[in-house]
């Protein structure tokens, strides 16, 4: 028996509505169960129960067993002055509170069928599955209540990235052209340099990005600067002593301080490396005095033209400082500008749409629904379980399931989990 099984029992009623009997010989009514309450404090907030006719209102704490209370010390708590109910599998001990009035118990061990529980085991036993716990019955769960709880987690995973956003609009006192730059540099970076090429944002005054519109050279020189890629000796390179030139005169004009760590380069492919990275996205700047307005204010935006620029020539040649490579131009590639999509301007829409008070779901849906959806080793066990992903936004879906909810068991969390314990959510 777990805790999260009386949750679910105690919140969707899979118990008698009648005939409920407390611990104490107290008849038992539930007439509201309360809020669940997934933080500190009781279990469930402002529930109201009925004890042999009397009503109470307050909160309700479960546990396996009675006395779970006194092994948690919440009779040293505060918090659990209010709970009016006890739920529990298992009655041990009586418990009190504070004023030594007793605490009504509800022991359900003799309440639910056996068949609830064997389900709930069969479901959590690792001998049933390889993948996610229900893989052997996910296909026969009904599609209706599958694509409702898709749609809702779609939505869960915009909230979770919103976070994000929601940090960064602290940071700069609400800027959201600002924010868009920062979590544009986020992308940028990739797993590897994303939390550094946010600190370089973050130590540069936006208002010299705008001061620098149309123009690349010094654009690109204040961004390299920042990330102290700009400290070694190239005597022979022009392009980088231009760059180093520019810096030293922003440097000193507007009293810039470089981050305290510079991007890696370790194993990245040369399209990856941050000096091509930041290239690309003064390319960006340079072209775009108003970008904010034209990627996310702007109902129809053309984010191939908007975003796909062109560096300076010097890259076309050139991956890093001084070393000469194959001649290519280093525009922003079709996957890349999927991941644009989908971790900066469709987040940064839908925060914004929220923070205006009118959010465009259809639009925001419709939006991913045409992007290409990821490739990794999770999209693709959905796909052998007939799973249909299609597009990003199905792709984003099942990884929101998987790791919020599939890898850390919560399944009588997740609609498809519930609905095979024949819990309604």
């Amino acid at each position: 028996m777990k805790e999260d099984l009386l949750h679910f029992i105690w919140k969707y009623k899979k118990y008698p509505i009648n005939g409920l009997i407390s611990t104490m010989g107290e008849a038992v009514r539930v007439l509201a169960t309360g809020t669940h309450n997934h933080l500190s404090g009781p279990d469930f907030f402002n529930a109201q129960v009925e004890l042999n006719g009397q009503l109470w209102a307050g909160n309700v704490e479960i546990h396996i067993k009675s006395s779970d209370w006194y092994a948690h010390k919440h009779q040293e708590d505060a918090n659990y002055d209010n709970v009016i109910l006890h739920v529990v599998w298992e009655d041990d001990v009586s418990v009190f509170r504070k004023d030594g009035s007793e605490i009504a118990t509800l022991s359900l061990q003799k309440y639910i069928p056996l068949s609830m529980l064997e389900t709930y085991q069969q479901l959590f036993d690792s001998k049933n599955y390889k993948f996610i716990n229900c893989e052997r019955e996910f296909i026969g769960v009904d599609q209706f209540t599958k694509n409702n709880w898709l749609d809702r987690l779609f939505v869960e995973r915009l909230e979770q990235k919103s976070i994000f956003v929601i940090h960064l609009l602290e940071h700069t006192k609400n800027d959201w052209e600002q924010v868009l730059f920062l979590m544009l540099l986020k992308t940028f970076g990739s797993k590897i340099n994303g939390e550094i090429f946010v600190e370089i944002g973050k130590s540069i005054n936006f208002s010299i990005i705008r001061k620098l519109y149309k123009k690349q050279l010094e654009l690109s020189s204040l961004l390299f600067g920042q990330a102290n890629l700009l400290k070694g000796i190239h005597e022979e390179d022009h392009y980088y002593k231009d760059l180093l030139r520019e810096y030293t005169f922003l440097k000193h004009k507007f009293t810039l301080v470089s981050v305290f760590k510079s991007p890696e380069f370790f194993r990245l492919r040369p399209p990856n490396f941050p000096t091509i990275r930041l290239a690309q996205l003064s390319a960006i700047y340079a072209e775009n005095n108003n970008l904010f307005h034209a990627l996310i204010e702007n109902e129809t935006p053309n984010f191939s033209e908007i975003l796909n620029v062109e560096t300076a020539d010097y890259w076309d040649t050139h991956f890093n400082f001084g070393k000469i490579s194959k001649k290519s131009k280093k525009r922003l590639t079709d996957s890349f500008l999927n991941l644009l999509l989908i971790n900066t301007i469709i987040p940064l829409k839908f925060t914004y749409q929220r923070y205006k008070g009118n959010v465009d779901y259809e639009a925001l849906f419709k939006m991913m629904s045409i992007v290409k959806k990821e490739e990794n080793s999770i999209i693709g066990n959905f796909e052998k379980l007939g799973a249909p992903i299609d597009n990003a936004k199905d792709s984003q879906t099942y990884l929101q399931l998987y790791n919020n909810y599939c890898k850390k068991d919560k399944c009588l969390d997740c609609a498809v989990g519930a609905s095979l314990m024949n819990l309604k959510v």
